[in-house]
């Protein structure tokens, strides 16, 4: 009589194919080489798919700032990579837990929002975000333009804009106004580009620091002004008060200070 076979894994696979033991443990082990298989696909793959996602991210944000009139042009002079980020106004550095996935939903809770003294809400806002989503052009290491977001009050209501600063942080390189309501004609010629095209090489501050940009009555007369537009005396000083508002202490003051420092 022959001796039985001692080996388990002959003697399983020796089992009728009918075997519901049989047929259990082969319907587990290619389960578990499944697993092992997509387990090990999914980390070989991981890092194709950051960049992937970073691709389609950088590819997002450069269609949501060339499709700002004006800025297409911008970018394509200064060159150099695109991004974003949120900050936090209060000391101008990242938000640490406010994305710009996120970002809408933080700003729809009241306690993210900073009521303002009427003495410093030049832009007449009554109350400031307390995070905001900028655009930063990098060449290499540096920065060369920053796109700021702001908002104020002109004539006729709510004036929104992004504002350009070159890499020097004191330089405008030029503005997109993206919605108003301005008297057509009058202050609405601001959404003409023969009036944005006075802004870039503006310079933002003197040489001890005041902020001293404004727009002008009539033509520009110095290095710190932008051309008004005749019969838009209240809509040129709402611009005035807009950019000087968020590039003050309680705008982009403390993120442009932090660029300078190199935090950035």
């Amino acid at each position: 009589m022959a001796d039985p076979d001692r080996n388990p894994w002959r003697r399983f696979l020796a089992l009728p194919n009918e075997s519901r033991t049989k047929t259990l443990v082969m319907a587990f082990l290619v389960a578990a080489v499944c697993a092992l298989m997509v387990s090990g696909a999914t980390v070989l793959l991981r890092p194709i798919q950051a960049a992937n996602r970073a691709a389609e991210e950088q590819a997002r944000i450069e269609a949501l700032v060339r499709g700002i009139p004006g800025m297409a042009d911008l970018l394509e002079q200064s060159g150099g990579t695109l991004s974003t980020v949120v900050i936090d106004l209060d000391d101008g550095r990242a938000a640490q837990d406010v994305t710009t996935d996120t970002l809408d939903t933080a700003l729809a809770d009241t306690g993210n929002w900073t009521a303002l003294d009427a003495g410093a809400d030049l832009a007449d806002l009554g109350q400031r975000p307390d995070y905001a989503q900028i655009f930063l052009l990098r060449q290499g290491d540096a920065i060369s333009l920053v796109l700021l977001p702001m908002t104020g009050q002109g004539y006729g209501g709510r004036i929104d804009a992004i504002l350009a600063l070159e890499g020097d942080m004191n330089t405008i390189a030029g503005i997109a106004i993206t919605s108003h309501s301005e008297t057509p004609g009058l202050g609405g010629r601001i959404e003409d580009p023969s009036w944005q095209a006075s802004f870039p090489g503006t310079e933002i501050r003197d040489d001890s620091g005041e902020l001293r940009f404004n727009v002008a009555r009539g033509d520009a007369s110095g290095p710190y002004q932008v051309d008004g537009i005749t019969g838009a005396t209240r809509t040129g000083r709402g611009i005035s008060n807009m950019v000087r508002f968020w590039l003050g202490s309680d705008g982009y003051g403390p993120l442009i200070r932090a660029i300078e420092r190199g935090e950035f």
